[in-house]
């Protein structure tokens, strides 16, 4: 599946456990000898009252806390089996709640945004707001946590920032003892802010949805933008809305691009 070219690998253990290895992981999302993905989410039995819960995995095999894109694509595949018009997926970062949206998307709410910097986390206190982070062109950045952490550049122009070579040093930026994801926002309008992302354990996706959604929160923290706007990243748009109580909704598209049965050797 995927959200707007962010894409998932979905496995359904909800019967059966699935073990899923490091290894495992990597084999699966390498995109010349496996499938290919971005991330791998499992769907698994639920623990905390919610209707699953969903393990997720970076490419690389790392474990990831939230991801707002395969939320929705594991939200739309489990309100079309139920029949639902509201569930609750369980993650890592605390559960997310999904709901249908116009025109077939999915609506996720991501819960509240938090900026300390203990939930972000960073390495020591520092303001947010005004992160002392640089790097070749870029610097100033805000941190959030959307479920994960993130570090958010404004910048003239997306397409000028060589994030291939400037993405993996930034994620490992001694002030983020968790690494962090990297966002470099374009703000075209009040209304509409143009995002591209190194992902944590990833590197540059075509989508991230707590990425949009960390950027529309850094941008309304600085006064760049409403608290309402359209997100457009490589893939296309994403409806964000930070509301007054804190809590943050994402809205887009998602597709099922295949379904089939993974050869036993990329599980060993």
């Amino acid at each position: 599946m995927h959200g707007l070219g962010n894409d998932f690998v979905v496995l359904d253990a909800r019967r059966a456990d699935i073990m899923l290895t490091p290894k495992s992981a990597r084999a699966i999302a390498d995109r010349r000898t496996g499938v290919g993905c971005d991330q791998i989410l499992i769907i698994e039995r639920p623990r905390a009252g919610g209707d699953v819960y969903l393990a997720i995995r970076n490419s690389d095999g790392g474990i990831v806390e939230s991801c707002g894109n395969g939320s929705r694509c594991i939200a739309r595949l489990l309100l079309d089996e139920s029949g639902k018009k509201a569930l609750t997926l369980e993650t890592i970062a605390g559960p997310i709640i999904a709901t249908r949206a116009d025109n077939g998307h999915i609506s996720i709410d991501m819960g509240p945004a938090r900026d300390s910097w203990k939930d972000i986390p960073l390495a020591q206190a520092a303001d947010t707001l005004h992160l002392d982070v640089a790097e070749g062109a870029l610097r100033d950045p805000v941190g959030v946590n959307v479920g994960n952490p993130h570090a958010v550049f404004f910048v003239p122009d997306t397409a000028a920032v060589d994030l291939a070579a400037i993405g993996p040093k930034l994620e490992h930026h001694r002030l983020f003892p968790e690494r962090t994801n990297v966002e470099v926002v374009q703000v075209v309008s009040r209304t509409r802010l143009r995002m591209r992302v190194w992902e944590r354990g990833a590197g540059i996706t075509r989508a991230c949805g707590t990425g949009a959604c960390a950027s529309l929160v850094a941008a309304a923290r600085r006064g760049l933008a409403d608290r309402k706007a359209i997100v457009t990243v490589d893939g296309g748009d994403l409806e964000i809305e930070w509301r007054a109580d804190g809590h943050v909704i994402m809205t887009g598209p998602v597709a099922e691009a295949f379904a089939g049965t993974l050869n036993a050797s990329l599980l060993a």
